[in-house]
């Protein structure tokens, strides 16, 4: 899954360090999909006060919802994207060869680089689908990295008492994913049994909660399935919790330093980043994007730039 929006917001941020620990909730918004058969997600990043968490740049929480998802080939420019699944099985093509089903535990892990396009189908008619898409912002010296395709389908976990974690981005203490990263950060989807526990966090980085199911309490705030906790920096640990036990999945990472241009699929620097990516796509540029032979020259066309340049803005501090 990717943004199929049609008339996608610019997304501008600039980078920075974010504030010490906090407690702010951050709202989903539904936002729809055109040619999933209506389907809807919930978009928890970007948002105009908060833009990333670490180098997370992008979260959409999709399902649990019944239904034939197919979604064309569709480019990509610096950023990395991180596919979760919760229910249901996706297949999964791009441009440099690759053709994989994910399923429940496994990670799909895409680096866009200089660019690379990609597909996405539901496996099995009419099937439940419940998953987290995810974008990761590449650094300024990574950006143009060759375009390239992982999965991992073992992934380690944390474990203490009441608490087991699968780490499929980044490092929890010791247990580290082995994934590819290029900034220092944390994804992990965290399993609590009923009274909860507590997780080891770096100070250095900021993190976020998302509650998938159950619901937890955190420094006093009552969290259920649906925000964004956003937890700011200056953590050493999480105490978590949780009457009946829950799962959610922990993100986090070092304030991204970078100005950052997001519209559509893209993630660049300046409005000429953007604009050059969607030329390309548009011409269509087969040495930059490739082209996958399996869909016969289909693929979803580029919306149209809006006619204000687009410039970074600022988070919230």
């Amino acid at each position: 899954m990717s943004n199929l929006d049609t008339t996608p917001a610019v997304t501008p941020c600039h980078g920075g360090t974010g504030p010490g620990a906090v407690t702010e909730l951050l709202e989903p918004r539904e936002v729809p999909l055109g040619g999933l058969r209506a389907m809807r997600v919930q978009r928890l990043l970007p948002q105009r006060a908060r833009p990333t968490v670490g180098a997370w740049c992008f979260l959409d929480e999709f399902g649990p919802q019944r239904l034939d998802m197919s979604v064309l080939p569709h480019p990509h420019i610096g950023l990395q994207t991180v596919t979760w699944p919760l229910a249901g099985e996706i297949r999964h093509r791009d441009t440099v060869g690759s053709d994989a089903v994910l399923r429940p535990g496994q990670l799909n892990l895409m680096t866009a680089g200089h660019g690379i396009a990609h597909s996405e189908f539901s496996v099995g008619a009419d099937s439940v689908l419940h998953a987290l898409q995810l974008w990761v912002a590449l650094p300024a010296d990574k950006a143009e990295v060759a375009p390239h395709f992982e999965q991992h389908v073992q992934l380690p976990r944390y474990t203490r008492d009441g608490v087991s974690a699968v780490v499929f981005m980044g490092a929890m203490g010791e247990t580290v994913s082995p994934a590819t990263t290029y900034t220092p950060l944390v994804g992990a989807e965290v399993t609590l049994e009923p009274g909860g526990g507590s997780l080891p966090l770096r100070p250095d980085f900021e993190h976020a909660v998302l509650v998938i199911d159950g619901s937890v309490t955190i420094d006093g705030v009552d969290l259920a399935a649906g925000p964004l906790l956003y937890l700011g920096l200056d953590r050493t640990k999480l105490e978590i919790g949780s009457a009946d036990g829950a799962r959610l999945v922990l993100l986090g990472g070092e304030p991204f330093p970078d100005d950052l241009v997001m519209w559509w699929n893209f993630v660049g620097r300046t409005h000429e980043d953007i604009a050059a990516a969607r030329e390309a796509w548009e011409a269509p540029d087969p040495v930059r994007f490739g082209v996958i032979p399996a869909h016969n020259g289909e693929r979803i066309p580029a919306p149209v730039l809006p006619t204000v340049r687009l410039t970074p803005r600022r988070p919230r501090r």
